[in-house]
């Protein structure tokens, strides 16, 4: 992944005699086909490293590569023809709920009794995981990967610290240079009871060693947060419990305190599991979105769906988006990709501080705005949530705006006529969860 135009040379260093000293060039050629480099933080927000604003809209698949070669270009077509632009994705394979199947490929050599040999990893597998990340990078669709995590029958998560340590290196040094990365320490990691805290620290520091690039890093935790103040990680990746979606309103203090964007990277999953964290409906999560995303933050979705003519026992196996991929049956999908339009809309202006910024003064329930130079604030967007006024005077800033209403989940936005300053008094639908935006003329 070079950083500039021009003619590179490289010397390899090795302890192995025949590894040692090789020698060889290559030209890079500019940026073709949309590539933008890899995704680095900008303050609270995202931009490739070109400088070009990233906003993540991202999707949860945790072991789609551990499935069939059909199963995974269905996956991959079903991306192709989303909106989302970032998967959350574990580098070994599941055991849990509804994933009960073997992988195809393991990431360690393995015997002829089915024995794990953790100090050998099996090439076959690495190489197969490279080709799933081009995949994904000619889509355009960063890789959030997940390099440890507990639901696990094969040892994996029970590995000495030295096979810990290996591994990390192991898989940084092959896949480093895919620019679409982005390493993900643990999927709940609060969970893993064979390591502690010190443990990840430990791996979190060979990840920053080893990663020339400095890709994106962080944590996930299932009920105890991660120290985010840590300069270590660049991203808070945080779990929303099912019963308190209030979450996002802390966000805004988050940003504050932390001083680095925030990912609400679990937030339940549209579905009909037994299971609280997977049977919201579509309609929330569209709605998850909006708050988590007007509140300054990003959002994550996922999808947990049972066919009506599913076999409900744990010990099925139903293709479900959130862990083996397919095809996507929910509602929201189409909405967080609306959604995802309006905001790169606000941000398609030179200039523009990439992501939706709180103000500091909310004046409905969730209000954010659009900042050229970081001062002259160029766009509102508001959402009135459960609320549902009939009319509501809106506060603008200095200048002169026109309004648009929308309806999120009819993904409908219609002009309202006129020029608007200081106040702006609109008529409104009446309904519950309607938007309103205000752009600069």
């Amino acid at each position: 992944m070079p950083d500039a135009v021009g003619h590179w040379t490289y010397r390899t260093v090795s302890s192995v005699k025949r590894l040692d000293g090789k020698t060889g060039g290559f030209d890079c050629a500019p940026a073709t086909n949309g590539s933008h480099g890899p995704v680095q933080v900008r303050g609270t927000h995202f931009t490739y490293r070109d400088g070009t604003p990233y906003l993540p809209f991202g999707t949860t698949s945790y072991a789609w590569i551990h499935q069939s070669e059909t199963l995974q270009q269905e996956t991959l077509a079903t991306l192709k023809a989303s909106s989302f632009n970032k998967i959350r994705m574990a580098v070994f394979p599941k055991h849990y709920e509804y994933n009960h199947n073997e992988p195809g490929l393991y990431p360690f050599a393995r015997n002829a009794e089915g024995k794990s040999d953790y100090d050998r990893p099996n090439p076959a597998f690495y190489r197969h995981l490279e080709t799933r990340l081009a995949d994904l990078r000619a889509m355009g669709i960063e890789a959030d990967l997940i390099l440890f995590h507990p639901y696990d029958r094969w040892g994996y998560a029970s590995m000495t610290p030295a096979q810990d340590d290996a591994y990390v290196r192991y898989l940084t040094a092959r896949l480093s240079s895919f620019s679409n990365i982005w390493w993900s320490l643990a999927n709940e990691y609060d969970l893993m009871k064979g390591k502690t805290t010190a443990d990840f620290e430990r791996l979190l520091g060979l990840v920053a060693k080893h990663d020339p690039y400095e890709h994106l890093r962080s944590v996930h935790y299932s009920v105890t947060p991660w120290d985010y103040s840590q300069p270590i990680v660049t991203h808070a990746s945080m779990q929303t419990l099912p019963f308190k979606p209030q979450h996002f309103e802390t966000t805004p203090e988050q940003l504050k305190l932390w001083k680095k964007p925030v990912l609400n990277d679990e937030v339940s999953y549209e579905g009909n599991l037994n299971r609280r964290w997977g049977n919201i409906t579509g309609e929330e999560l569209t709605w998850r979105f909006w708050r988590g995303v007007l509140a300054g933050g990003y959002v994550s979705h996922g999808e947990t769906l049972l066919d009506a003519a599913a076999d409900y026992s744990e010990e099925s196996t139903p293709t479900l988006w959130w862990s083996h991929g397919g095809k996507l049956k929910g509602t929201s999908p189409a909405r967080i990709g609306f959604l995802r339009k309006l905001v790169e809309e606000m941000n398609a202006r030179p200039g523009v501080t990439p992501g939706l910024v709180p103000p500091e003064k909310v004046y409905y329930r969730y209000a954010s705005t659009m900042k050229i130079d970081g001062k002259t604030v160029d766009g509102l967007l508001y959402f009135l949530d459960f609320h549902r006024p009939v009319w509501y005077e809106f506060p603008l800033p200095e200048g002169r705006f026109r309004a648009e209403l929308i309806d999120p989940w009819e993904m409908t936005i219609a002009p309202v006529a006129g020029e608007f300053t200081t106040k702006a008094k609109l008529i409104l639908p009446g309904k519950p969860f309607q938007a309103v935006r205000f752009l600069r003329h």
